[in-house]
């Protein structure tokens, strides 16, 4: 038997164990565990992975080259690159915009960038590593984004970017943050980690989130709308700023040879680099002070089975935030629903819910916890109240500026909290959320 041949034998089985022991799960009834998220695959993912196994390319290659390709056309982008995860992604996309290839709109330490505090961290922490400035401006409820309103009065001479996430799938106002961004020459990172699939009508022609701005980033991390275990991607249409996403997302080196290959550039040795003797190896010249943020090809290997689903796991996203939310609407009353962006059509990573005043959200919340429904903050709610910052020096308010206050940030923080819609949820179980729900805010009443 030839090598290719076992080879099959072994994927085979593959298949028949995952159809087996992972595929055969039983029904849900009320008293079962419902997760706000969870991973959604078949035994494609299984042989893929154990495929890039056998291959044994521990490192980027094939699977990664595939994948790169594959998402950058879903997105209608011409470069992505691969990551180890989201929040490597971030990090690298804000640390790109540092670079000294673009000259005097690179950002440099003390330089300020427009974001909010109402998200995730990692959105907001290479600013504050790289030494940046991080402006808080407020969001809107029940959007849950930011506060286009407040754009102006949070600009200054030294502002160089906008960095902002698209909340649980909801884009923030693209158009609104493009057209600010394009009067003052500043760059644009749309955090995408929570909204791959999202779509938004630019000038009459619907395009993805993540690719209007000027670099995109995605998570792959098993909750998100896609899953490779660890994983993220980041995207452009620029060609500058994807050799430096390259650089920098591989040590930093000024060579641009994959793995395994050597010279692409015919140039290896005849080059001079700063103060280098010429000649000195292409492939170990640094050009900028870089990391090593690479995934795996298994990892890839997953992601690209899990790509193919990706237009059908948008679609039942979908599905099961337009269900919940008709379950739901009698209540607006007690809560505000989530509300699409005008223009958009997202792809909802969760469904958001506020609790107006007199609803307490600790009932709610353990009306669904205790019934084994898991719930999640809006993330950090306000992050400069967390000890990531109150634990720095005079309480880290020497680290950001906020423009105006942070009175709806506050708001979520205190009240805001969701649930999930993701591809395996089914009827049943979005009817059960309901009910708890309704559960909390009738013991909200009584009390």
């Amino acid at each position: 038997m030839s090598q290719e041949q076992d080879k099959a034998k072994i994927i085979e089985a593959v298949k028949e164990y995952c159809e087996k022991y992972h595929m055969s799960k039983p029904d849900y009834v009320e008293g079962d565990r419902i997760s706000y998220a969870a991973r959604v695959y078949d035994s494609e993912e299984m042989t893929n992975l154990v495929d890039s196994c056998l291959d044994f390319w521990l490192t980027s290659g094939p699977y990664t080259e595939e994948f790169e390709k594959g998402l950058a056309q879903y997105l209608g982008v011409r470069y992505c690159s691969l990551v180890n995860s989201g929040s490597s992604a971030n990090l690298l996309a804000f640390m790109t915009l540092t670079s000294p290839l673009l000259g005097d709109r690179r950002i440099e330490r003390g330089d300020e960038v427009i974001t909010v505090a109402a998200g995730f961290p990692t959105t907001v922490a290479p600013i504050v590593q790289y030494g940046a400035v991080p402006v808080f401006v407020d969001i809107t409820i029940p959007g849950l984004n930011i506060d286009v309103a407040q754009l102006e009065s949070a600009y200054s001479s030294k502002t160089k970017a906008v960095m902002l996430a698209h909340t649980l799938g909801n884009p923030f106002d693209i158009v609104a943050v493009k057209a600010f961004c394009e009067k003052y020459n500043l760059w644009l990172i749309e955090d995408n980690c929570d909204a791959l699939g999202t779509e938004v009508m630019i000038d009459g022609e619907s395009k993805q989130t993540g690719t209007i701005g000027d670099i995109g980033t995605s998570s792959f991390y098993p909750p998100h709308h896609m899953t490779m275990g660890e994983g993220g991607a980041v995207y452009t249409n620029n060609s500058l700023l994807n050799k430096i996403i390259r650089s920098m997302r591989d040590w930093g080196r000024e060579c641009s040879c994959p793995s395994g290959v050597d010279n692409l550039c015919g140039h290896r040795f005849d080059g001079q680099f700063g103060e280098l003797p010429k000649g000195y190896d292409h492939k170990y010249v640094y050009s900028h002070l870089g990391y090593n943020l690479k995934a795996t090809d298994m990892q890839a290997a997953i992601g690209c089975a899990q790509l193919k689903k990706m237009r059908e796991f948008v679609r039942r996203r979908r599905e099961n935030f337009e269900f919940l939310y008709n379950e739901l609407k009698d209540l607006e009353e007690f809560l505000y629903l989530p509300k699409a962006q005008e223009g958009s059509n997202p792809s909802w990573f969760g469904f958001p819910i506020t609790c107006k005043e007199g609803v307490s959200r600790a009932e709610v919340v353990n009306a669904l916890e205790s019934n084994k429904v898991q719930t999640r903050m809006l993330f950090a709610g306000n992050l400069i109240k967390h000890p990531c910052f109150t634990n720095l020096p005079n309480g880290g308010k020497e680290y950001y500026r906020i423009a105006g206050d942070l009175a709806n940030t506050d708001v979520a923080m205190e009240r805001t909290f969701w649930i999930g819609v993701y591809p395996g949820m089914t009827e049943a179980k979005l009817k059960f959320m309901a009910k708890c729900i309704r559960e909390g805010i009738n013991n909200c009443r009584k009390n």
